[in-house]
């Protein structure tokens, strides 16, 4: 039997909405800031750490393996390796069951993971003619070939490809996140009132786990604004209401959709760290886990239907859902996780996403696995539970499902 995984610690930054508290920081900042948090809050030696992995959907050019930049930027010792890994909307996950992996195979027993994402500094990009224009502009030696390079260039030239667009449309079946989450809406005949409604309860849960919340949190602080500190998620809305949200108009098939902004899951800024090790380790060290991984999944789906990927990777470990004191499902959409729900069979409302969920905090795509993890741990703790199920859709065509368990 492999040694269990301990998941001794995590935190995370704010969930900031695109655009808004935390868009001036880079990915790499926001994982720094996290990585540096928890070893502050756990005052754990940094060298004993074999390996950092984190999660990374928008991998910026400037900090490419933005795991390492993340790992030397937060003070770890040179000699410690790093690893960016990227599963789309579980790569939060991924790091956690690499770290489990490594640890079953005998490299490493110690690990620092999570994910990390700036969804505010996805870039915007040159289309391929308008780069190999802009690269003859920069080739030309003489004045004279500089100036015709630059006549080439035409208006569209200068019309950007949006990066968030572009990584948020799938390629094989051409539909955008959004699209899919339509396509299940009317396959399972969700309406726009029950989509509103589970929105409304994720932002109702959320505003009411405020507290709670507060634990999982370090505050950011932004020297570019007068050094004022973050230090909470600014997506839950207190005054969000039925009406307001049937006032939102369809964003993605504006004519007969049903899938708006108000039941979507925010586009966010974010980043979470973990501290995790084998069994025995922590045993040795005298440190007392959250938990522990226990089974975990990942299967593939068919793309346009990606929304349903958890329904497969929940059956795939072989534990029924009624096992589960917690039940977190990622909130990619509400017509998403309605149609997984469906799809599962009844799922006890009061162990479901209980402290509201991405429609509300905010999905940071490669930090959202990691932040599920750490929720789901930190409220199995307080409720005495002993096991919680967590899972999540993935762009793709893929689902993720992790078992984590508590001894008592």
């Amino acid at each position: 039997m492999n040694e269990r995984l301990a998941i001794i610690d995590g935190i995370r930054t704010p969930f900031c909405r695109m655009g808004t508290d935390l868009a001036g920081l880079p990915a790499d900042e926001l994982g720094r800031c996290a990585v540096n948090a928890l070893l502050t809050r756990t005052g754990f030696d940094p060298g004993l750490v074999d390996e950092v992995i984190f999660g990374c959907v928008g991998q910026p050019a400037e900090a490419m393996n933005i795991a390492r930049v993340i790992a030397l930027r937060a003070g770890l010792p040179e000699k410690i390796p790093a690893l960016t890994v990227h599963r789309n909307c579980a790569s939060g996950f991924e790091a956690l069951t690499q770290a489990q992996e490594r640890l079953a195979s005998g490299h490493g027993s110690i690990f620092i993971v999570g994910g990390t994402e700036s969804m505010s500094q996805m870039p915007l990009l040159f289309s391929q003619p308008a780069a190999r224009k802009l690269s003859r502009v920069a080739r030309a030696h003489s004045a004279l070939k500089k100036v015709a390079s630059v006549l080439a260039l035409r208006p569209a030239d200068f019309h950007p490809r949006i990066g968030l667009q572009l990584g948020l449309t799938d390629p094989v079946c051409g539909l955008n996140m959004g699209d899919t989450a339509e396509l299940l809406a009317r396959e399972n005949h969700l309406s726009r009132a029950d989509q509103d409604a589970f929105a409304l309860r994720s932002h109702q849960r959320a505003i009411a786990a405020h507290e709670r919340l507060q634990e999982e949190i370090c505050p950011i602080y932004l020297t570019d604004k007068g050094g004022r500190a973050i230090d909470s998620d600014n997506g839950p809305r207190e005054k969000v209401s039925l009406e307001s949200l049937g006032k939102l108009p369809p964003v993605f098939d504006r004519r007969y959709g049903t899938v708006t902004a108000g039941n979507s899951s925010q586009i966010t800024d974010g980043a979470v760290a973990l501290l995790v090790m084998g069994e025995a380790r922590a045993h040795v060290l005298g440190l007392a886990p959250l938990g522990y991984l226990g089974t975990y999944a990942y299967t593939g789906c068919d793309p346009a239907h990606m929304g349903l990927g958890p329904v497969s990777a929940i059956k795939a470990t072989r534990h029924p859902v009624e096992e589960a004191d917690l039940v977190e499902i990622n909130e990619a959409f509400a017509a998403q996780t309605l149609a997984v729900l469906q799809k599962l069979g009844p799922v006890d409302e009061t162990r479901l996403n209980v402290n509201g969920g991405a429609i509300a905090l905010g999905h940071p795509v490669g930090a959202t696995g990691a932040r599920l993890i750490l929720t789901a741990l930190k409220e199995l703790k307080r409720r005495g539970g002993q096991r919680a199920l967590v899972s999540a859709c993935v762009g793709g065509g893929q689902g993720a499902a992790l078992w984590l368990e508590r001894d008592l």
